[in-house]
C-alpha cells in the first residue's frame, strides 16, 4: 500500500520471494536503519496463491496445476541436496512463503511488524527495527529438524521434531499471543504458525517422536518442564526464567498433568513442580508422570 511506503524509512518495490537470499536482504535493511526506522515491502503469500490458482483453472485440472506449483515453488526450494539446482535455474524468484514464514523472517532479523494489508496474494507489510539480526546459520526446512531450545544452566540443546509450524515460527511467538492471546490447555488461539500437516502430528503426537532420541543422549529427561526456545522464555518473568535454567527439560511438561487456562499460569504451574522437585525430585517425578499420563490417555488432554 502506497501509505505504507510514504510512511517508511526504507521503500522495497521487488517482492521478498524474487530475493535470492531473503534473511541476508533482510540483515543488509537492518544494517542500513537506525533503531526505531522503518521499512515497507510486499511478498506474495501461499495460501492466497492456492486460492487464485483453484479460481483460475476448471476443476481436476485446478488441483493437477496446484500440486505442480507446490512442488515446484515451495517443495524444491527446501530440498537439501537440490535446493541449488532450484536457485541456479530461477534465480531465486518466485519463491512462494506461508505468511507465517515471512513475518518470522523479519522478526528473526530484528523487525517487528506494526502494519500489513492483503492486497490479492501479496501481504503489504511495515516493519520497524527493534534490534539486530539473530544470524540464524541453522534454519532447518525439512520434515525433521533441530530445534535450539533452552536446556540446563541456559545452555542452547538441539531437540529433534518433526516440523509442524512455518520456518522460523520460534521468532513469533510473542506476534501470535499478542494478536490472538492464549488457548487454555490448547496454546496459542488460531495458531496460524501450524500447518495443515502439522495438526494432523500433533493430533497423533507423531512430531514429538524423534525426541525419544533427546532422551536416551541425556539432553531430556522423562518429566519436566518444556524444552522451550529463548523467545519464548523470555516471555516469562525475568526472575522465574533464572530459576528455570537450573533445571533439566524434559519430554512429559508439567502442564499435562495441570491444564493451563492463561499463559500466566505456565510458569506458576512449572513453578510448583520444580519447588517440589527440588525438595524430593524422585517422588515428585513419579507422581507427576502418572497423573500426567492418567491426563493424556484416559481424558485426551493434549499441549501444543
Amino acid at each position: 500500500m502506497e501509505i505504507y511506503y510514504e510512511r517508511a524509512d526504507r521503500v522495497e518495490r521487488e517482492k521478498l520471494n524474487d530475493k535470492r537470499r531473503v534473511n541476508k536482504f533482510l540483515e543488509s535493511v537492518n544494517r542500513d536503519l537506525p533503531v526505531g526506522g522503518t521499512f515497507a515491502g510486499h511478498v506474495v503469500c501461499a495460501k492466497e496463491r492456492k486460492a487464485v490458482i483453484l479460481a483460475k483453472y476448471p476443476p481436476v485440472l485446478n488441483k493437477l496445476v496446484y500440486t505442480a506449483d507446490y512442488a515446484i515453488h515451495r517443495v524444491w526450494p527446501k530440498l537439501p541436496y537440490l535446493r541449488k539446482m532450484y536457485f541456479s535455474i530461477t534465480k531465486g524468484r518466485g519463491r512462494v512463503m506461508a505468511e507465517m514464514e515471512a513475518i518470522g523472517r523479519l522478526y528473526a532479523c530484528g523487525f517487528k511488524l506494526i502494519a500489513s494489508e492483503k492486497i490479492g496474494m501479496e501481504l503489504h507489510f511495515l516493519a520497524e527495527k527493534v534490534g539486530e539480526p539473530s544470524y540464524d546459520m541453522e534454519a532447518t526446512y525439512g520434515p525433521l529438524i533441530k530445534l535450539k531450545r533452552v536446556g540446563r544452566g541456559g545452555n542452547i540443546i538441539k531437540v529433534l521434531k518433526f516440523r509442524t509450524m512455518s520456518p522460523y515460527s520460534e521468532y513469533i511467538q510473542g506476534y501470535i499471543y499478542e494478536q490472538n492471546g492464549y488457548e487454555g490447555g490448547t496454546g496459542f488461539r488460531d495458531d496460524r504458525r501450524i500447518t495443515t500437516v502439522g495438526k494432523f502430528m500433533r493430533k497423533y503426537w507423531i512430531d514429538e517422536l524423534p525426541m525419544l532420541w533427546n532422551l536416551f543422549n541425556g539432553g531430556l529427561k522423562l518429566f519436566g518442564v518444556r524444552p522451550v526456545s529463548r523467545q519464548y522464555i523470555g516471555m516469562f518473568p525475568d526472575r522465574f526464567q533464572e530459576y528455570r535454567k537450573r533445571f533439566k527439560p524434559g519430554l512429559i511438561p508439567p502442564v499435562y498433568v495441570v491444564v493451563p487456562n492463561s499463559f500466566d499460569e505456565i510458569w506458576k504451574i512449572e513453578q510448583q513442580y520444580l519447588q517440589l522437585y527440588e525438595k524430593n525430585p524422585i517422588h515428585t517425578d513419579l507422581n507427576y508422570v502418572g497423573r500426567a499420563l492418567y491426563n493424556i490417555f484416559i481424558k485426551k488432554v493434549r499441549s501444543s
